[in-house]
């Protein structure tokens, strides 16, 4: 039962660690795949904005200035705005103008929004609000209407119409991202750097789609890898103590034992490598565990809040995890594994 308890405390560590990796791993995929999805050759964001923040707006009378840019065959202006943290946006935007660049949305159920308050949502949102066509859903203190599903990766999980997203954000005549749709895709490079010449854009970041999408990595996101060293940090400290706490309880009850081994020859080295290498097996225990535990944290988040989190099972990091967790699990067992062999036959025998 001793064992037992200690794998499963050692798994913990393993269990996080796999969860965070998966959840950064996983929402960083679904924001590329969004990017993607929406159908564009070039993303323009306002000055001084980050991947994952856009600070300042950009006047809607660009997108007309765009779209008399050579080569640029369609412009559309969005406005994004958070809803739920930092990865759950809903989107603004002229529904007919992004139908007209793009073609429209893949659709599972219902149709586009044909009132102002109407909004489309994709599969990850329905089944996170348990919502279908028709149903009601709150967002930024305004009731809309569900008019339509649409497939996942589709630029947004929730899109609203612009102009009443600009009133309910006080953001009249203002966009925050414009998307170019060009006449051939093999004029982007040319476009990109006509554009960031202007110097009337001097300062925005201005990017083909798939070098945006290509930007959502773990060392583009601030502090997401220091993170991510901090928990890893966490797991060698809790599989030491754990492992240090089970082997010197072991050592403890074996204390006879060890003193019989002792008598009959077992040198120093023996005697700690039997603690050792329970300590050892005690880490893989507890790396199966953790491991077993993280596909149950993927299927909760995936029932739970599969729109505003998105985790994936990363079995690269398996034996990373698991060298750490055992690494901390090994550090563990020297303590105890030391004063076994450094104890007394004579008073070992006479332990009770």
């Amino acid at each position: 039962m001793r064992s037992l308890l200690s794998a499963l405390l050692i798994g913990v560590p393993v269990t996080l660690i796999l969860t965070l990796v998966g959840l950064s791993h996983g929402m960083l995929r679904d924001a590329a795949e969004r990017t993607r999805g929406i159908r564009a050759d070039i993303i323009v964001r306002p000055k001084n904005s980050t991947l994952v923040s856009m600070r300042n707006g950009i006047p809607e009378s660009f997108v007309d200035y765009f779209a008399k840019k050579p080569h640029v065959k369609a412009a559309v202006g969005v406005l994004m705005q958070p809803v739920e943290g930092i990865s759950m946006m809903i989107t603004g935007l002229d529904m007919p103008a992004y139908d007209a660049m793009t073609g429209g949305f893949k659709y599972v159920k219902g149709e586009a929004p044909r009132s102002p308050d109407d909004i489309l949502i994709d599969e990850y949102y329905a089944r996170q609000k348990r919502a279908g066509v028709g149903s009601r859903i709150k967002i930024l203190n305004h009731w809309w209407r569900v008019s339509g599903i649409i497939e996942n990766g589709q630029m947004a999980h929730i899109v609203a119409n612009l102009s009443v997203l600009q009133d309910l954000l006080s953001a009249h005549g203002d966009v925050n991202t414009i998307y170019l749709k060009l006449d051939n895709p093999s004029n982007t490079n040319d476009v990109e750097r006509e554009l960031t010449g202007d110097p009337k854009l001097a300062d925005w970041p201005i990017l083909s789609t798939e070098e945006m999408a290509s930007m959502w990595t773990i060392d583009n996101m601030p502090g997401l890898k220091p993170f991510i060293y901090v928990v890893m940090g966490i797991g060698v400290v809790i599989g030491f103590f754990v492992v240090c706490l089970s082997m010197y309880m072991a050592v403890l009850q074996r204390t006879r034992e060890i003193g019989i081994l002792k008598s009959l020859g077992a040198a120093k080295a023996f005697i700690l490598r039997i603690i050792l290498v329970e300590a050892f097996l005690l880490g893989v225990g507890g790396t199966i565990v953790g491991i077993v535990l993280s596909f149950g944290s993927y299927y909760l988040i995936g029932a739970l809040v599969p729109a505003s989190i998105q985790m994936e099972i990363v079995p690269d990091w398996w034996p990373i995890a698991g060298g750490i967790t055992m690494g901390g699990a090994i550090l563990g067992a020297l303590y105890p594994g030391m004063r076994a062999a450094a104890s007394d036959p004579i008073e070992a025998l006479a332990y009770e």
